[in-house]
């Protein structure tokens, strides 16, 4: 428990105190734009990683060769879009969406720079700290349900502990603190939690959903779920290239529905993992 609370507390840490710092250290440097936006995400990577590597080894983790790596991302990204295609699509023919005509050279100039953000900000630190340190922490002692749940509730520590590191990371360096909280600020708390609390059920069964490399999965379907939810929700506001526009406030249940769907579709996949392990075996008990 003691290290499954530490991947937990080593993302807090790095998301509060790369967030604090890297928006100061852009200034200084007097850059803006995507440049700006890297910095603090590439802080918490570089924090968060490499102490998580002291700790354990890659492969212990979940990481493995690039064949198998490319295999788990794509896994974990295309489970993840084709359960948001499916739900969003079923939302749209009942006309709870309305998609205008995208523009290809702005989505693909999102996707680009919101992929790399994320990558370093959220899907590969988090991933490796909590899916993957926490988790085999676990997993060591516990059973597969308990590692899950016990995963999850140390995730939805993480951003309110966050938030008292960036507060106090702030202050030193002169900054104006942020509020604290256990959710990002405007958001309501009980849907949020919510919703993480799916997303962080999600993000283990898709951890343990292949044999070869698994983190990978998660990563790819951490990297699908925030691209997806920023174009459906925020699109607008972040310039994504596709306008969207929400007919009804329940377009919101449309994310939680989907996170659900791609859970069911890596708990499939993680049956077959285990069935094509457990025939490998036995053929090879067969014929020693």
């Amino acid at each position: 428990m003691a290290r499954a609370l530490g991947g937990g507390l080593v993302m807090a840490v790095a998301l509060g105190a790369g967030t604090a710092l890297g928006p100061a250290l852009a200034d200084i440097a007097g850059v803006g734009g995507l440049p700006a936006r890297l910095i603090p995400a590439a802080l918490v990577t570089a924090l968060a990683v490499p102490l998580i590597f002291r700790l354990a080894s890659p492969g212990s983790l979940g990481f493995g060769s690039v064949a198998r790596s490319a295999r788990a991302f794509l896994t974990g990204a295309g489970v993840t879009a084709t359960a948001a295609a499916l739900v969003l699509g079923a939302g749209t023919a009942g006309g709870m969406l309305h998609w205008g005509r995208p523009d290809l050279a702005s989505l693909t100039g999102f996707l680009l720079s919101n992929t790399a953000v994320a990558f370093l900000l959220e899907a590969l630190p988090e991933e490796t700290t909590l899916r993957g340190h926490t988790w085999t922490s676990l997993r060591e002692r516990f059973g597969a349900t308990a590692s899950a749940l016990l995963t999850t509730a140390i995730f939805l520590l993480v951003p309110g502990v966050a938030s008292v590191v960036h507060a106090a990371v702030a202050r030193l360096i002169g900054d104006e603190p942020g509020p604290v909280g256990l959710a990002p600020d405007g958001q309501n708390p009980v849907d949020y939690l919510i919703l993480l609390t799916v997303f962080g059920l999600m993000l283990v069964a898709a951890r343990t959903a292949l044999a070869g490399a698994p983190l990978w999965a998660g990563i790819g379907a951490h990297l699908t779920f925030l691209t997806v939810n920023r174009i459906v929700l925020e699109g607008n506001e972040r310039d994504a290239g596709w306008p969207v526009e929400q007919m009804t406030p329940d377009v919101v249940l449309l994310v939680p529905a989907y996170v659900l769907v791609a859970a069911a579709g890596f708990v499939v996949c993680g049956r077959i993992t285990r069935r094509g392990s457990w025939a490998k075996r036995e053929y090879r008990r067969s014929h020693h």
